[in-house]
């Protein structure tokens, strides 16, 4: 099986170590973005992927492109078009101040790329699995209209479909609000993944989840994914996470999977001295397509993805550099830390 992410992938600043931005006059270069996280984890499991963006003709998009194809993702499928390589500037917050993000995407390769600039026939030759987020058809409105079309041709070659909703605030700014766009898209969805606050605002759809509490009221999130699933007849599944944000460095971790047939709730992970919280949610969307694919069990699923995003909290960058054997030992519960000899 070969799988697609499609979506933008930026410059990622950072400044050093857990300093202020711009507190010295250094900042950290990687690469980072939803759907192109997403395609590294899944490379890591030794999965066939491709990722599909478009960036502009220079020597950023050389490095980027060099980059993902030493991670074992597939870039055949990258084009090149006008616009700007996005960045996006980055401090990683501590005890209870948090990190903070500042975009600077706009004009960007793909937030200028309009249906039709994309051969959907050559993008998914070969594909029965694409992925999406929420993140892409918010940075647009021409990004919207790619976004739309990519799902559409999808579903016209049975290609499933999984759609992270990730809301940002910060990047539906054309005059659109979230839940115009991602109600339509996620009528062509099967497998949708999100926070409570997704679904909220991206679907505008609520049950009485208060996720503050700390805890998982396993029943409300069942209503909730019910709600979701009654709404979308066609969508398969939802996965939902919990995080419980005590301090910066110290978050709870788990989720629940309702497969119309199931409800499903995972083990609960505390993580302490978090090293960079950035593409937590990517490591598990991640882990639950492996996993999905891997296992029998949708129980399994659910839990690979949930171990391998909690790793992902201790890999600096937005990249999630585990190995599925990682994953596995800490499904089975070796969590300890120990030297491995």
């Amino acid at each position: 099986m070969k799988i697609l992410t499609f979506g933008e992938i930026m410059l990622r600043l950072k400044s050093p170590g857990l300093e202020r931005l711009f507190q010295s006059p250094m900042l950290e270069a990687t690469f980072g973005g939803g759907e192109a996280n997403v395609a590294v984890s899944l490379a890591n499991y030794g999965d066939d992927v491709a990722f599909l963006t478009v960036l502009p003709d220079n020597a950023l998009t050389d490095a980027c492109v060099r980059e993902l194809r030493g991670l074992g993702v597939d870039t055949s499928r990258v084009q090149r078009g006008p616009g700007r390589f996005g960045i996006y500037f980055i401090e990683t917050g501590a005890s209870q101040r948090a990190s903070k993000v500042v975009y600077d995407r706009a004009w960007s390769s793909i937030a200028q790329a309009k249906p039709g600039d994309i051969d959907w026939d050559k993008a998914y030759e070969g594909i029965s699995w694409m992925h999406i987020t929420g993140i892409t058809p918010a940075i647009s409105e021409s990004a919207k209209d790619l976004s739309l079309e990519s799902v559409k041709e999808a579903k016209k070659r049975g290609i499933t479909v999984s759609c992270d909703l990730n809301y940002r605030k910060n990047l539906w700014k054309y005059g659109c609000k979230a839940a115009e766009v991602m109600r339509e898209l996620a009528k062509y969805v099967d497998v949708a993944i999100a926070n409570e606050e997704d679904v909220q605002k991206s679907l505008e759809i609520t049950t009485d989840v208060v996720v503050e509490s700390g805890k998982l009221d396993t029943e409300k999130y069942k209503a909730l994914g019910d709600k979701v699933l009654a709404a979308y007849p066609d969508m398969k599944m939802i996965a939902i996470t919990l995080r419980e944000s005590h301090s910066a460095d110290w978050n709870g971790w788990a989720a629940c999977l309702n497969d119309r047939e199931h409800f499903y709730v995972s083990k609960h992970y505390e993580i302490r001295d978090i090293v960079d919280r950035v593409g937590g949610g990517d490591s598990f969307a991640g882990g639950l397509i492996h996993g999905l694919n891997a296992y029998e069990s949708h129980a399994e699923a659910l839990e690979f993805a949930v171990a391998a995003s909690c790793l992902k909290h201790s890999i600096p960058g937005d990249f999630n550099r585990v190995t599925k054997d990682e994953v596995e030992k800490l499904m089975q519960g070796d969590g300890s830390g120990r030297v491995q000899r």
